[in-house]
């Protein structure tokens, strides 16, 4: 399924609009759901009704949180409008009720604990996720370049928001130092 002509046809028009490939990946991801929700039925033969009924599913069946039922929503209205060119209407779909579940936080002795079963590579790259707040990615797209030790701080300028300050105690020089 995943190389059929209808999906590289919505593959290509998010690229063309400038989607990001994560956006890209997740919007496929809930067109396949659908698709295979209604035992692989084309879109174009399918309607505002079959939408409802795949947004309903998620809400009461897979007890889906609202921001994913949103996404979902959000691949479906772009394969129906931008591609399809069929208006669906109002939906009056239910609802889902579920808020993203807060994280349960650690103590800092509880991460040192963790950070210290860690190898080298892995400790530096969890040290400052945990320091800096970036993420996964943002991290792992870090140069040597992008960081500096000016006044002792970090100074990181990578990514599209430009970060600046990095607080102090990110990662400690030793951690990086040796890494490098």
């Amino acid at each position: 399924m995943g190389s059929s002509p209808f999906l590289n046809r919505i593959r290509q028009e998010l690229r063309l609009r400038g989607y990001s490939l994560r956006t890209e990946k997740t919007y496929l991801h809930w067109i396949k759901r659908y698709i295979r929700f209604h035992h692989l039925s084309h879109p174009a033969e399918m309607g505002a009704s079959e939408v409802r009924a795949f947004l309903s599913w998620l809400a009461n069946a897979q007890h889906v949180a609202v921001n994913t039922q949103k996404t979902a929503l959000n691949a479906l209205a772009f394969m129906y409008h931008k591609v399809l060119n069929i208006e669906l209407g109002e939906l009056g779909f239910q609802h889902a009720t579920q808020y993203r579940r807060i994280p349960v936080v650690l103590t800092q002795a509880e991460v040192a604990l963790i950070l210290e079963q860690l190898e080298q590579r892995s400790r530096l790259i969890f040290s400052l996720l945990y320091g800096s707040g970036l993420r996964i990615t943002e991290c792992l797209r870090l140069r040597v370049q992008d960081i500096g030790f000016n006044d002792g701080s970090r100074l990181v300028s990578c990514g599209p928001l430009r970060l600046g300050k990095l607080p102090p105690g990110s990662c400690g020089r030793p951690c990086l130092s040796s890494s490098l």
